[in-house]
């Protein structure tokens, strides 16, 4: 028989969230019943309850960022047990055929994968993520949280972690590579310890000085304020690899400029407004411009062991669940350091 799980659904695009429930199925043969312990808070949370993006389905559980512990299995189950530690990131499925699925990479799945909320799953209904007391997902999908890593630090990993992990690991971030992270928040932060713990000479560009001392503390080299023009003539051509982590719309040629000779501007945050840059500032010095989205399974899987073995985790502020509106807020205002994690008892 399906299940009841307490939750905080978004009814509409102007309502706060609010406490509710959510039918889970029960575990088919390949199917992992999750018992959640915490959910990080992304800010693609807010665009989708707030209806900043398209097609929103109304009502909908949101929450990518998902640490539990396995409560059922499938028959079929060979992956996991009652009792292990897992997380379940940015989708829960996909065609698991196409040429990108066999490589290893389904986020980019020919098909479109499953993403784990506002989603249509496989059984045709409706996916609600982990703003919730509890998750049903194909083993296949499902990532197993090493010891180390607490649970509540983890959750964060699934997103915002790999976010970062996969354009680090896929442009070859390590010793000898100059390595520049613009904005120091939920994704900026987990940028710097890994590329710190890769290996790589890490700076931050951030608006203004205030985290300095955080990001000298999490593994950086250097901070320049970018709203310090100077900053600009001192870093051209520097970098190896930048990430842009910010949402904001950003001057790409003046970001351009300080790469070195065939380095990399990778965007994972999304502005509001179409890009434009100069051809010149890409013919210069075969610079390159990239974009770059979670990683696939094994990937993540990568990332969370890589975590745990340099002791690497968000930094979190946890609450209860009915701080939640709250915490969306305070998220838009950039008031947290560095990322709210969802006590999930407390639906």
């Amino acid at each position: 028989m399906p299940t009841l799980a307490k939750a905080y659904v978004a009814i509409s695009p102007t309502a706060p969230l609010e406490s509710g429930i959510v039918e889970r199925r029960d575990p088919g043969e390949f199917e992992v019943s999750i018992a959640i312990k915490f959910t990080g808070i992304c800010h693609s949370d807010i665009h989708t309850a707030r209806g900043d993006w398209a097609s929103i389905n109304y009502p909908v559980v949101v929450g990518h960022e998902i640490a539990g512990v396995v409560e059922a299995v499938g028959a079929k189950v060979t992956r996991y047990s009652v009792g292990d530690r897992v997380g379940v990131g940015c989708f829960v499925d996909s065609c698991r055929d196409c040429a990108n699925c066999r490589a290893g990479e389904e986020q980019h799945c020919l098909l479109g994968s499953v993403s784990t909320y506002n989603s249509v799953g496989r059984d045709g209904l409706p996916t609600a993520g982990g703003y919730s007391s509890s998750i049903v997902v194909d083993e296949n999908y499902v990532l197993r949280i090493p010891d180390g890593l607490p649970l509540d630090s983890a959750a964060p990993l699934l997103c915002a972690g790999i976010t970062m992990y996969s354009p680090l690991r896929n442009w070859n971030a390590g010793p000898g590579k100059r390595v520049a992270i613009i904005g120091m928040g939920g994704l900026g932060h987990m940028g710097v310890k890994m590329a710190a713990a890769m290996g790589a000479e890490v700076t931050v560009l951030s608006q203004s000085l205030k985290k300095e001392e955080d990001a000298r503390r999490l593994g950086a080299q250097h901070y320049y304020a970018t709203s310090d023009r100077a900053s600009f003539e001192v870093l051209a051509g520097r970098f190896d690899l930048i990430i842009n982590t910010v949402s904001a719309d950003i001057d790409v040629d003046q970001y351009l400029s300080l790469l070195a000779l065939d380095g990399t501007l990778v965007l994972v945050g999304l502005p509001s407004k179409p890009l434009t840059q100069r051809a010149w500032s890409l013919v210069a010095f075969r610079r390159n411009l990239a974009g770059s989205k979670m990683g696939g399974v094994a990937q993540t899987q990568e990332m969370l062991n890589f975590c745990a073995a340099h002791g690497l985790g968000a930094e979190v502020e946890v609450i209860q669940a009915s701080k939640i509106n709250d915490a969306f807020d305070r998220v838009t205002a950039s008031d947290v350091r560095y990322r709210f994690v969802i006590d999930a008892g407390t639906f």
